[in-house]
């Protein structure tokens, strides 16, 4: 195997210019020109070889589950990540998530790898658009060196204290109050600190508050973990405020300043603390505040987050509409989304039920709502036979005792926020916020949209002294927003929260923070980055990939996108179908070479001989709506609009323009408060009304089906309950007195117990990756020899949850209830996915349609409202076709669909359209353009009725003969009309 050489890594400029760089690219390029991948069996690929060009854009395509990503993120990536970190001490790889080796036979001319993909955005709540892309610590840097302290009580500017000021302070204090002076000479550090304490005594100093408790440093012998963050305050003097101790004060304060570094702790006893300092205080309020440090502004650290929320900026609290993931179902079989988590709330749940004559078999929405508030909130003001404090109490209880930073982060999933009262969301002490550099707080600078933060960097104007101090760290912070600036993100701010990214916004920051670094020689892998993009952003990413490309690096893209299949220099197509059905290189070759391939169905689409159609006639839209009057969450403008029902709807606009704030913000929250009893607050509305026309709203989005590898589709479906009964029913079962649970793999009893349920068996290696080897005992099958025993058409349970979906189907079509719900996965194009396949292993787009194909298996009453955030992520064009046959299969039932979608098949396949802009960010928030396609592609000042009305054209044109549509001759939009929107 080839290995990747340091010296293809150029970075900035060395002696005598950038030409010797250039000259080790050259000799690269020249030695190996193609990265060859030999034998490639990744998960479904078939033994491929295949070559890929260096030094150019190559896209990766096919239908879903062909081995798109086994091939760029599983083989290739993989294997330049392994060979870097094979290069590091045993000691460093330690740290490392390590990578194994992928099945392949060789791999050569492979480069140093990077990987960009949609999963690798942080979810903590803690990190912003500013941390991820490290801009916030420039900022920290910046306002603590150059800020302009002002007080947070008047606003006043900060001035120094002295002494005499202090003096002052402390004799204000009520009579007879005891104070002791400290001076703080460990604030919040790691360290044992034993010199500093033996220095301490030396110099007569007995006692000193040491994290928070009074110790005798003088004849105690104190030992602190130099792991911890420390505080040591040292205890100067003790006082009784009364007349005559000014000298005696002064003198104590002095010494204490000294000490300190020019801070001084006043503690009155059984009363309040004050901090004073000699550099900073205000003259009116006497407020003083502690030296600047760059951790003054960070919310991850207690002496910036705001005490309040802990620098989350909001408070979080359990959400019944979280709680309760199914209302259609009872309580204890489906309906409670942690109650799988605690046999103990279980059992509580069980006992309150009985007490109170709840009956837990029917569906929790049929429960009258005073059973429903017992349920959920507890037996109050006499209510109820039974001391249940409620299911959000237990929580709440569990939550506050546990430990475990996982559970807490788990339980998090089933909280809503709401905004802090203290910080309104800006995360930091009011001391932090009151720093300000050109008149505004690091929490102003960070609210504002990329695009005016560019602005807002050039107009700050640094003196000779500042600009020594903090012109380069300006100068970095400008570069930074220009980058992000350059991939479309204008529009985001750095406050806002990662969690909130789309996976291809996700990816374009970091696309951003790569061009950034200028590296060369690299490879670098991305996973879809025109995710969440609008067909006139477009040009700006292709652009920044090409600029990745022209640095001397290889771009390896998995997408589907026709504008960025059309503009790479080489593509390689896999298929010719989905899990088994895939795996084999189909096609490669320039874009040309794609299109003429018969056998290549990606060719077919992009070649116009096969096309998404539109059906013939479109719903009628009706005066029945659901109406929002006056939404002015986030940039929205004060907007009106009218959401129809009974048809699709698909809400288009750019980047920014407001989309997911008026669906998701406003809509669905005002929607779950009304119909759920949500607590997630809806955004800035007026009213709403039309809301008796549904029953319930389902989101219906791309978060994970699972957090655990237990969760599979089967059990996700509700397949698995109907498999285990029929299992149970059958004659062996029968003779051997085996009920249903016998055949869970979660349950003692039928599963094996060597690996609980698992399978597998995780062996810790130190520092080198975990290795998970088979179960000895079931060979990897979860079950016992007794359960395995039992079998339906020849399949074991076990085989069964290895079937794929279209597989299973087969066996199982004489069960109508499994039949109904696994043809659903088969329309969706799912039909790929194994029935058992860990929920961990599943994409965003594939849990987002196995939701889908869930809602459509069930009752329908006619009256539901789906909200859909861009279903078409991770989908081929032939998957398109598909998911809009089960989109219109859904609405035809009579129920409303809402989309958040860029694809234009989908959009020229809606019944309305409501179009928003007409830029992202402050310069969106208004309604461009509504109606149905053909309306909107006929307003000029709409961006998406301009590409409507070209994709519409086209349409056209494909669906008439070939000698016509010729003779029409479709000109291609060239790069500058396509950059002009």
């Amino acid at each position: 195997m080839a290995h990747c050489g340091a010296p293809t890594i150029t970075r900035g400029h060395v002696p005598g210019g950038i030409r010797p760089a250039t000259r080790v690219i050259a000799f690269h390029t020249m030695a190996i020109s193609k990265i060859t991948v030999r034998g490639a069996r990744q998960h479904n690929l078939k033994n491929i070889t295949v070559e890929i060009p260096r030094n150019t854009l190559t896209v990766i395509t096919g239908l879903s589950g062909s081995g798109k990503s086994s091939l760029a993120f599983d083989t290739i990536y993989a294997e330049g990540q392994r060979r870097y970190v094979e290069t590091l001490s045993a000691y460093a790889r330690q740290f490392l998530d390590q990578m194994e080796r992928p099945d392949v036979d060789s791999i050569d001319g492979l480069s140093p790898a990077i990987s960009i993909e949609q999963k690798t955005t942080s979810r903590s709540p803690r990190s912003t658009v500013g941390t991820i892309t490290e801009i916030y610590d420039y900022l920290r840097l910046l306002y603590s060196s150059i800020g302009l302290p002002h007080c947070p009580q008047c606003g006043r500017a900060i001035s120094r204290q002295s002494v005499e000021q202090i003096v002052a302070r402390v004799l204000e204090l009520k009579p007879e109050d005891r104070v002791m002076l400290m001076a703080p000479i460990v604030r919040g550090r790691k360290g044992e600190f034993k010199k500093e304490m033996e220095k301490l005594a030396q110099h007569g100093f007995t006692r000193a508050r040491i994290d928070g408790e009074l110790r005798n440093i003088a004849d105690e012998e104190i030992k602190l973990d130099k792991r911890k963050n420390h505080t040591i305050e040292v205890v100067i003097d003790r006082l009784l405020v009364k007349p005559g101790i000014e000298k005696r004060l002064a003198a104590s304060v002095e010494l204490a300043m000294k000490l300190g570094s020019g801070l001084v702790q006043v503690a009155v006893v059984g009363g309040d603390e004050h901090l004073f300092s000699s550099r900073l205080a205000c003259p009116e309020c006497g407020i003083s505040v502690p030296q600047l440090e760059p951790r003054s502004f960070s919310f991850n650290s207690v002496y910036g987050a705001c005490p309040e929320c802990h620098g989350l900026g909001n408070k979080y609290d359990f959400d019944p509409a979280k709680i309760i993931t199914d209302w259609s179902k009872p309580l204890l079989d489906g309906g409670l989304g942690p109650g799988s988590a605690s046999g103990n709330l279980i059992r509580m749940v069980e006992i309150a039920a009985a007490a109170n004559d709840i009956d837990l078999k029917l569906p929790f929405e049929q429960l009258p709502e005073k059973q429903q508030n017992l349920l959920l909130y507890g037996a109050t003001n006499g209510n109820g036979r039974s001391g249940f404090k409620g299911v959000l109490a237990y929580l709440k209880q569990n939550l506050d005792e546990s430990t475990s930073e996982g559970y807490r982060d788990w339980l998090l999933a089933y909280m809503s926020p709401t905004e802090c009262p203290v910080c309104h969301g800006k995360r930091l002490r009011p001391e932090s916020l009151a720093v300000k550099v050109n008149g505004m707080s690091i929490a102003d600078f960070t609210a504002l949209p990329v695009s005016r933060s560019v602005d807002a960097v050039k107009d700050i104007k640094l003196n000779e002294r500042e600009d020594r101090i903090a012109g380069r760290v300006l100068r970095e912070i400008g570069e930074r927003l220009g980058f992000l600036n350059h991939v479309g993100l204008g529009y985001i701010s750095l406050s806002r929260s990662a969690a909130t990214l789309s996976g291809g916004e996700g990816q374009r920051i970091r696309l951003a923070t790569q061009i950034g670094s200028k590296l060369r020689g690299v490879l670098y892998v991305l996973d879809e980055p025109s995710i969440g993009l609008h067909h006139r952003d477009n040009e700006r990413l292709i652009t920044a990939l090409e600029e990745l490309r022209d640095l001397g690096n290889t771009v390896l893209v998995v997408e589907h996108d026709e504008e960025t299949i059309r503009r790479a220099n080489y593509v390689v197509d896999l298929g010719p179908g989905a899990g088994r059905h895939g795996g084999e290189l189909v096609a490669h070759g320039t874009p040309s070479d794609i299109e003429a391939a018969p056998e290549s169905l990606t060719g077919q689409y992009i070649s116009g001989r096969r096309a998404i159609g539109i059906r013939h006639e479109r719903r009628a839209v009706t005066d029945k709506g659901i109406a929002i009057l006056g939404a002015r969450e986030n940039n929205l403008k004060n907007v009106d609009v009218s959401f129809p029902l009974g048809v699709m709807t698909v809400v288009t606009g750019v980047s920014g323009s407001g989309k997911s704030t008026l669906v998701n913000d406003i809509l669905y929250r005002a929607l779950a408060q009304k119909l759920y009893r949500s607590r997630e607050e809806a955004g800035q509305h007026k009213s709403i009304s039309g809301t008796e026309n549904i029953d319930k709203v389902i989101r219906i989005d791309q978060s994970p089906i699972g957090r655990t590898p237990r969760s599979n589709p089967a059990t996700y479906t509700g397949v698995f309950s109907n498999i285990r009964d029929l299992y149970a029913m059958l004659p062996e079962s029968r003779e051997r007195g085996y009920k249903a649970g016998r055949f869970s793999f979660n349950v003692a009893g039928g599963r094996c117990e060597a690996c609980q349920g698992e399978g597998q068996r995780r062996i810790e290696m130190n520092f080198l990756p975990d290795v998970y080897v088979q179960c000895e005992v079931c060979n990897g099958r979860r079950y016992n020899h007794e359960t395995l025993a039992v079998k339906y058409k020849g399949h074991s349970i076990a085989d069964l949850l290895e079937l794929p979906v279209a597989d299973a189907l087969a066996v199982l079509e004489a069960i109508p209830q499994v039949k109904q719900r696994l043809q659903t996965l088969v329309d969706v194009g799912l039909g790929y996915i194994h029935l058992g396949q860990s929920a961990v292993t599943l994409s965003g787009g594939e849990a987002q349609r196995i939701k889908l194909a869930r809602e459509l298996s069930k009752r329908q009453t006619g009256k539901t409202l789906y909200l859909l955030d861009e279903p078409t992520t991770g989908l081929h064009f032939e998957d398109v076709n598909k998911l809009l046959d089960v989109l219109h299969r859904l609405t035809d039932l009579g129920n409303t669909i809402i989309i958040i979608e860029h694809n234009m098949d989908v959009i020229r396949n809606a019944d309305w359209i409501i179009d928003l802009g007409p830029e992202g960010g402050e310069d969106g928030g208004k309604i461009v353009a509504q109606g149905t396609p053909e309306a909107v592609s006929k307003v000029k000042k709409s961006y998406t009725g301009q590409a409507l009305a070209q994709s519409l054209k086209n349409s056209v044109v494909r669906a008439l003969p070939a000698k016509v549509a010729a003779e029409i001759a479709l000109p291609r939009p060239t790069r500058e009309s396509r950059s002009d929107g």
